[in-house]
């Protein structure tokens, strides 16, 4: 190998006329459009010489990360005969005259390209010189570390395979604008490699749960996404039409109801992860669509699947993270730790200084939502305004691993009633750093008391309250027919993957969330 020339700064681009601003598309005037036009010009050249800027197909034989694997070992200034071709996008560029260093990225990571023009040739190095920032091509050429110990390949021949039109964001540092990361994620996913690693772990997380739960035999089922009856979960749900039926639908705002009709029918464990829809607000934590994950075990209860749910999550950080100790707020947790219980009536109780219980006359309760400054309204009864208080001055509270346990009966529709409180139902929900990441009961499965309480829940819902659900005669039907002791749960997948992420927003770990419309 001829002597190297110093190693390059990649943190200089070969071209600088990408947009300065978080959004390009709008922020940078003529000096976008001269660059996009430049680029266009430099297309209109390419097919004019018969080379076409966005071949159909190429072929590779290594991924990058194939490449460091095979070859990461390889001590400085060794030149091998080991030919690859790799493909990826052009993410820096250094012109050091007879000679090019890049950096190409895929999916897997960052390789350096060695362009020598004594070796690619006058006519092809001056091609390979025209390349900008952001242009996707194929690389055939061979392994070799620089003297400093760099892993490059050495190009023998570079392919464009896509050109780029647009320049990258920010100058190659990503998009600082919040708003403008979330509306176009294609441009944060290239530049931001905290937002690819969130994915992974989000891609690491489900394929785990299907994991766990292959392994105990669930069978993963898929239920309707148009609901007649908008119920399994107290929100507002998205209507929709259907106009050869002349029927109003609802988007689901849980999988719960189907999947325990499976249930009455001898599956007996059965999970979906599926998409759900909340007619509701938008806020760090909350997107109007978002993926559970829901089962149903017959013959078992809340205790069961409990026990399923810290399975779950820990395997999913082991998988996802590597470790099952994780930091919140500056301490660490760790997972594998069994998960402490609170009953909601015990932490509103402790919290206030006196025993609060949803049997307690309703005027007491209300006097207590006053003096603590939590607002209440007339048709609430007291399992309601405890659940109210538990929010207020409780929930910032619980920052390691918790079950919260005894949720009111009024609040608990679908829940049977504790065997040792009749005011209170065996139901819990998950919470970690003041979020909630999972619910789960024992099923009711008694069809007259399920009746009695959708009838509950109509009334509500007809007193005003848009988040009640109503009487759905398809599923007492089903419990009619007798469905088993049954234990249930539904954890939101979002939000594990920002726990395990390490990320504070919702919005990080959803590709396309929600936004207001883009002013134009």
């Amino acid at each position: 190998m001829s002597a190297e020339t110093p190693a390059p700064n990649l943190d200089q681009p070969l071209d600088p006329a990408g947009a300065d601003a978080d959004d390009p598309s709008e922020s940078t005037g003529s000096g976008l459009a001269a660059e996009k036009a430049r680029r266009l010009a430099r297309i209109d050249a390419l097919r004019d010489a018969g080379v076409a800027p966005y071949p159909y197909r190429f072929d590779r034989t290594h991924t990058v990360a194939e490449v460091r694997s095979n070859w990461g070992d390889l001590e400085p200034g060794v030149e091998t005969e080991q030919s690859v071709t790799v493909a990826g996008r052009i993410m820096l560029l250094r012109d050091s005259g007879k000679l090019i260093f890049a950096t190409l990225r895929d999916r897997s990571g960052d390789v350096q390209l060695f362009v020598s023009k004594a070796v690619a040739g006058d006519e092809a190095f001056a091609e390979i010189k025209q390349l900008d920032l952001g242009d996707w091509v194929g690389v055939s050429g061979t392994v070799m570390t620089t003297r400093k110990g760099e892993l490059s390949v050495k190009a023998e021949r570079i392919d464009l395979l896509a050109k780029a039109v647009r320049p990258l964001p920010d100058k190659w540092h990503g998009l600082s604008d919040v708003d403008t990361r979330f509306r176009q994620r294609y441009a944060d996913l290239i530049v931001n490699a905290d937002a690819q690693r969130a994915f992974e772990v989000r891609h690491e997380v489900i394929a785990s749960f299907r994991r766990t739960l292959h392994d105990r035999g669930f069978i993963e089922v898929e239920t309707p996404v148009l609901h007649a009856e908008a119920g399994g979960a107290h929100a507002r749900p998205f209507t929709t039409h259907h106009h050869t039926l002349d029927l109003q639908l609802y988007l689901r705002i849980a999988l719960e109801l189907h999947l325990k009709r499976l249930i009455v029918g001898g599956m007996e464990r059965v999970y979906e992860i599926g998409r759900i829809f909340r007619n509701e607000g938008i806020s760090t934590r909350h997107n109007p669509e978002f993926t559970m994950m829901e089962l149903y075990q017959a013959f078992g209860d809340w205790n069961d699947v409990m026990e399923i749910s810290e399975t779950l999550i820990t395997q999913a950080a082991r998988d996802a993270v590597g470790t099952t100790v994780i930091e919140i707020r500056g301490e660490t947790f760790d997972l594998a730790e069994p998960w402490p219980r609170v009953r909601m009536v015990d932490a509103v109780s402790a919290k206030i200084g006196r025993t609060v219980h949803p049997s307690q006359p309703i005027d007491e309760l209300r006097a207590l939502a006053e003096e603590h400054g939590v607002r209440w309204e007339p048709r609430w009864g007291g399992g309601k305004l405890l659940e109210e208080l538990f929010e207020a001055l409780c929930e910032a509270d619980i920052v390691r691993p918790t079950f919260v346990t005894g949720h009111p009966k009024e609040i608990s529709p679908l829940a049977r009633a504790d065997r040792d409180d009749p005011w209170l139902t065996e139901r819990f929900e998950i919470f970690v750093d003041s979020r909630e990441l999972g619910n789960g009961y024992s099923e009711l499965n008694d069809p007259v008391e399920q009746r009695q309480r959708f009838e509950e829940e109509q009334e509500a819902k007809d007193a005003g309250d848009a988040e009640r659900g109503s009487v759905d005669e398809d599923y007492i039907r089903a419990l009619e027919y007798g469905m088993p002791p049954t234990g249930g749960l539904g954890i939101g997948m979002d939000r594990v993957a920002m726990l395990l992420a390490g990320v504070d927003s919702i919005k990080e770990v959803i590709l396309f969330p929600t936004l207001r419309p883009e002013v134009m």
